[in-house]
């Protein structure tokens, strides 16, 4: 049974008169749902750090071979997709089902703008499934109690957690995070996750005075971590090759990626 809210519900929770993530990311990305605010804020951030906008295609590029690699090389038929995002072309499910029709997949965000477009992305095909759950990635139960309606929690799972865990500020509570979810899914699942870095040796020493601005001037706040942080998340993983990176420098389709201060990695549960 799905989650999603009716638009006039996720129309009461939407505050247009403050900055969203959801809603820049989309405006960085050439979307349509966002607003002045958006625009305004996320041109500021543009302006102090110009690469933002190569994050967010790197970033989406990222997800797009991560879920064709794990579809078709893996045999991967199960996506968990925790703070999804706005709608744009190629989803999860878009590219999952692509390549096997059987795939299910069940995206978790609480953002009112993107519960507003959550039907948009219950359209998957016919032989597999897709669905959409209202919850917090500070309730990990929560999210895996609704999945599990949709998802065989027993089969191997792809936890999708891209642009995620930076908002969740405290580490300690992030790394548990990371560890309840793929705890409760059975070994061959896997974990596919981005974060921001302020490392230098990917050009993020940027990063720290744009998200100065923006946890003062949008919301939620967020947080960049540096690799040792952000490799925490995958202990008791296995990194797929080539292990923890640049997202854009995962298993690229352009021989010369451009380098952004984004991690990006894949790693299986053994």
């Amino acid at each position: 049974m799905s989650e999603t809210p009716t638009p006039a519900e996720g129309a009461a929770r939407l505050n247009t008169g403050v900055a969203h993530n959801a809603r820049v990311w989309n405006y960085w990305i050439g979307g349509k749902d966002n607003y002045e605010v958006d625009h305004q804020v996320g041109d500021h951030v543009a302006g102090m750090f110009p690469v933002i906008r190569d994050i967010a295609r790197a970033d989406r590029e990222f997800l797009g071979r991560a879920v064709r690699f794990l579809a078709a090389e893996r045999g991967v038929r199960q996506f968990l997709d925790i703070g999804t995002g706005l709608p744009t072309a190629d989803n999860t499910h878009e590219i999952a089902q692509r390549v096997a029709p059987e795939s299910r997949i069940v995206y978790v965000d609480n953002d009112p703008i993107v519960l507003i477009h959550a039907r948009t992305l219950l359209t998957g095909s016919a032989d597999g499934a897709t669905d959409y759950i209202d919850a917090d990635v500070h309730d990990p139960d929560t999210i895996l109690a609704r999945a599990s309606r949709t998802l065989d929690l027993s089969r191997p799972v792809a936890v999708m957690m891209l642009g995620i865990l930076n908002f969740v500020l405290d580490t300690g509570t992030a790394r548990d995070i990371v560890r309840r979810i793929m705890a409760a899914v059975p070994s061959g699942s896997f974990l596919v996750l981005t974060h921001p870095t302020f490392e230098p040796d990917l050009g993020g020493e940027g990063q720290i005075a744009a998200m100065k601005f923006w946890n003062e001037n949008a919301t939620p706040p967020i947080t960049a971590r540096g690799r040792t942080d952000i490799a925490s998340f995958f202990d008791g993983l296995e990194f797929l090759e080539p292990g923890l990176v640049s997202c854009s420098q995962w298993r690229p389709e352009n021989p010369w990626p451009v380098v952004v201060p984004q991690f990006g990695a894949v790693a299986v549960k053994p």
